[in-house]
């Protein structure tokens, strides 16, 4: 089962948009648990400890962060960067489509840009 965690930029939309159509998709906020306003290290390590795999539109820290983490041999179970310029509809299709046809353990220490090409 994939486990998701939208870090606190990720388009509410988006959100909205992925659990309307897929309420059973285990996704949670920054926000809702406990992490607004955290920095990113510290949300990195919450989501490895949690298992989850981070949705987020922060190009130009988040990466960073995970790949200092992968490099020093910490769990990073994964992180989907969107697109912030791309369709909703096609990012929302993409994150719809990643949990009927992969598992979680084929993101461990990936960072995945989306939309898919």
């Amino acid at each position: 089962m994939l486990r998701l965690l939208a870090d606190e930029n990720l388009n509410h939309d988006l959100i909205r948009g992925v659990l309307r159509r897929m309420p059973s998709l285990d996704l949670v906020r920054v926000q809702d648990v406990g992490l607004r306003e955290v920095d990113d290290p510290s949300v990195l390590e919450w989501a490895a400890r949690e298992r989850r795999i981070i949705l987020t539109h922060d190009v130009n820290t988040m990466p960073a962060f995970a790949f200092d983490r992968i490099r020093g041999n910490h769990a990073m179970p994964g992180m989907f960067v969107v697109t912030q310029q791309a369709a909703l509809a096609n990012v929302i299709a993409d994150i719809l489509l990643i949990p009927e046809c992969s598992d979680s353990s084929e993101y461990e220490g990936q960072v995945i840009y989306l939309p898919l090409p």
